[in-house]
C-alpha cells in the first residue's frame, strides 16, 4: 500500500484488527486499550455515503506501547505515518465530553475496544471545523440524508443540544456553519444538497492543489480559508 493509502468501510476493521493483535503482542492482556473513532473513520463505521478517508482520527486511551503498535502495523502494511492519530485534539472540534457521548462499535482480539461518535454529535463536530476543502459539509448533509432515509431524522434542536453538550454554548458555532445548517434544514432536499456540496468541495480542493504547486509551502492552517476565498474570487473574475 502506498503513502496515499485509503481507508474504506471494507478495510477499516482489518486495520483495527491488526492493530489490536500487535498491541496484544507488545503489551500483553492485562491492560486493555480503547479508541473512540471520530471524523472520517466514524463516518465509515456508521454510514454508507462516504467512500474513503486518508487517516484514522481517534481519542486513544492506551499504554505508551500503543504508539509502537501503530508504527509496527503501519510499517508492515505500508500505511502512511500518522495513519492513526490524535491531531484533532488541537482543533476546535475537540471536546472532553466525547467519551461520554460515544457509542460501542466493536472489540478486537479481546484487548481493543473501539467506540465511535455518531449522529448529531458528529454533526456538531463537523460544524465546528466547517472546512470547505475537506468533507465536513458533505458529511453533515450525508448524515442527515441517511437518517432521513431510514426514518430516523435528526432535528435541528437535537444538533443544537449536541453542540451545547460538547462545547457548553451554541454560540461557539462559526457563523458560516450556522448558516449552512439552517439552509440545509430549510431546503430539506438532502440528496441534491449533498451532490452540490461534494462538487464544491472537489473544486475547492483542486484550487488549493493548484495554488500549492505554484507556491509550495505557502499554505498553512491559519491562512488556507483566506487563500481559498481569494483564489475563488480570482477565478470568478477571469470567467466574467
Amino acid at each position: 500500500m502506498s503513502s496515499n493509502a485509503a481507508f474504506t468501510k471494507e478495510n477499516l476493521n482489518t486495520y483495527l484488527k491488526e492493530l489490536a493483535k500487535e498491541f496484544r503482542k507488545l503489551n500483553g492482556t492485562k491492560m486493555p486499550a480503547e479508541l473512540i473513532l471520530i471524523g472520517g473513520a466514524a463516518i465509515l463505521a456508521n454510514y454508507g455515503f462516504r467512500e474513503v478517508t486518508y487517516d484514522i482520527e481517534a481519542v486513544i486511551r492506551a499504554s505508551s506501547v500503543m504508539k509502537d503498535a501503530v508504527n509496527c502495523v503501519g510499517d508492515r502494511l505500508g500505511l502512511p505515518n500518522g495513519w492513526l492519530n490524535m491531531d484533532f485534539i488541537k482543533t476546535s472540534s475537540y471536546s472532553s465530553k466525547l467519551s461520554e457521548v460515544s457509542v460501542y462499535y466493536r472489540t478486537f482480539s479481546n484487548i481493543l475496544t473501539v467506540r465511535t461518535v455518531s449522529a448529531e454529535y458528529l454533526i456538531a463536530m463537523k460544524l465546528m471545523s466547517c472546512r470547505q476543502y475537506k468533507n465536513d459539509l458533505s458529511d453533515i448533509v450525508g448524515i442527515l440524508w441517511e437518517h432521513e432515509k431510514i426514518g430516523k431524522p435528526i432535528s435541528l434542536e437535537a444538533i443544537h443540544k449536541a453542540v451545547f453538550i460538547l462545547y457548553g454554548d451554541t454560540a461557539v458555532v462559526p457563523a458560516n456553519a450556522k448558516k449552512f445548517i439552517d439552509d440545509a434544514f430549510q431546503s430539506g432536499d438532502y440528496e441534491r444538497v449533498y451532490a452540490e456540496i461534494r462538487e464544491s468541495e472537489r473544486q475547492s480542493k483542486n484550487i488549493l492543489l493548484d495554488f500549492n504547486k505554484k507556491y509550495p509551502k505557502a499554505l498553512k492552517e491559519e491562512n488556507i480559508e483566506i487563500i481559498l476565498e481569494q483564489e475563488k474570487k480570482k477565478q470568478q473574475g477571469e470567467h466574467n
